[in-house]
C-alpha cells in the first residue's frame, strides 16, 4: 500500500467509531431507499467495493452470495459486528480496491455506494473492478460527484481539500468521466439528486 492510499486508510479507521452517526442525517433521507433500489439490481456472486460499516448490509436478500471489501480494518469490524447481528452470511476481507487479490471474471455483479471519492486512485481502482467482474456482468454504482453546475462546482472545488483532510473523501470528483477514462462504454447514468449523487449502471464488455 503506498503512502497516499495509506494516508487515507488511516484516516477512515480514525473516523470509524463516530462515521454512522456522522451519516446518519444523510442515511435518513433518500439514501435508504436508493441502496434498495440499486441492490435490487445485483445478481449472481456479488463484490462490494468499500463495505466500509456496513451501510448495505441490511438490504441484501439472504440467498444473494456477497463478498464485501474495504482497505480500513476498524470500517471492517463495525461491518462484521453488524453481518453478525443481522445473521447475514457475507464474506468481509480486509482489500485495497485498487490491488485486489481477486483472480480475473470472479463475479456476476459489482457495487459500489459512496466509494469513489475515498479511492486514492480512482482509475486504477475502476480498471480493477472491470477486471475482477465477468464480461457481460453487471456494475451498479450510487456516487456522489462534482456538479457542474458553474457555482456548486466551484464551491465543490474550494471546499474540497477541508473534506479530504478530515475525512478522507474528495467531494469534486468526476467518476463518470473516470469510469470512461477506466475503459468502460456502456454506461447508463440516473441523477438522484440534483447532478451531484448518481445512479451509474454499467454492463462489463471486455
Amino acid at each position: 500500500m503506498d503512502r497516499h492510499t495509506e494516508k487515507i486508510r488511516k484516516r477512515y479507521d480514525r473516523v470509524s467509531k463516530v462515521y454512522d452517526f456522522l451519516e446518519k442525517p444523510m442515511e435518513k433521507s433518500k439514501f435508504s431507499k436508493w441502496r434498495d433500489m440499486a441492490i435490487e439490481k445485483l445478481e449472481g456472486k456479488v463484490l462490494e467495493v468499500g463495505v466500509g460499516t456496513g451501510k448495505n448490509l441490511d438490504y441484501y436478500p439472504k440467498d444473494l452470495n456477497v463478498t464485501g471489501i474495504d482497505f480500513s480494518s476498524k470500517m471492517l469490524g463495525k461491518a462484521r459486528k453488524k453481518a453478525k447481528l443481522l445473521n447475514k452470511n457475507i464474506t468481509l476481507i480486509q482489500m485495497d480496491a485498487q490491488k485486489m487479490d481477486f483472480d480475473d471474471n470472479t463475479f456476476d455483479s459489482v457495487y459500489t455506494s459512496c466509494v469513489f471519492c475515498s479511492v486514492p486512485d480512482p482509475i486504477k481502482g475502476l480498471k480493477e473492478i472491470r477486471r475482477v467482474c465477468k464480461n457481460g456482468g453487471k456494475i451498479i454504482m450510487m456516487e456522489h460527484v462534482r456538479s457542474e453546475k458553474k457555482v456548486l462546482g466551484t464551491l465543490m472545488d474550494i471546499f474540497n481539500p477541508l473534506a479530504v483532510n478530515s475525512y478522507g473523501a474528495n467531494i469534486n470528483r468526476r467518476t463518470v468521466e473516470n469510469l470512461k477514462k477506466a475503459g468502460f462504454d456502456n454506461i447508463k447514468v440516473t441523477d438522484l439528486w440534483l447532478d451531484i449523487v448518481k445512479l451509474i449502471e454499467i454492463k462489463n464488455e471486455k
